[in-house]
């Protein structure tokens, strides 16, 4: 038995922030999810301290779309602001995982039970997640189930190279990692393999 599990997650629309973008109060979402992002999700569908979940592969789904929206956000001294958000449109990514067990939590060493963790895993994903799925905030609702990753056509599946740039890709918890790093950064492509 091994420890992937692969599902579709999808929404109407998502936010993975660009930090950059913040400074102002306005947002601007990436074309593509963060492995952070992604591994929140995973997340809530199942985690305990005593596994990592680690990304193994993303598919997106649908064309990259973007519309600006304009808000309203509260101020951090009172009332509020006009602020001008972009958020991803109808969004649908495929994605397989797998999870390691957290070697720094060496009090944990007794729940490392590979077979209760992936069952529960792929219980809570078959009903939708543990806690609520949100696409990069929680403005954006997102929704998963179980899928064979791979299987449909994927909107750039032809398209052999996508190059994204550098992007925000994770956290390196020290809890997680052993380092002290916390931000890591990354040239972000996609390349066509779908299996």
């Amino acid at each position: 038995m091994d420890s992937k599990i692969s599902f579709r997650v999808w929404g109407r629309q998502a936010l993975f922030t660009d930090p950059v973008t913040k400074i102002g109060g306005e947002k601007f979402s990436y074309q593509v999810p963060t492995y952070e992002a992604i591994k929140g999700i995973v997340k809530s569908i199942y985690w305990k301290p005593t596994l990592i979940w680690c990304i193994d592969r993303i598919r997106v789904m649908k064309p990259i779309r973007t519309q600006s929206k304009s808000t309203k956000p509260l101020d951090w001294n009172g009332g509020n602001t006009l602020a001008i958000y972009t958020f991803l449109q109808d969004v649908e990514y495929q994605v397989e995982a797998h999870f390691e067990w957290n070697e720094y939590w060496e009090e944990l060493a007794g729940d490392r039970n590979f077979g209760k963790h992936i069952a529960i895993a792929r219980r809570m994903l078959e009903r939708g997640g543990r806690q609520d799925i949100f696409l990069g905030t929680r403005d954006c609702q997102g929704y998963v189930e179980p899928c064979t990753f791979g299987e449909g056509e994927g909107f750039y599946d032809e398209i052999d190279n996508l190059d994204f740039g550098l992007m925000f890709h994770s956290f390196g918890y020290p809890e997680e990692t052993g380092k002290p790093e916390l931000v890591n950064p990354s040239n972000i492509t996609t390349k066509n393999n779908p299996t």
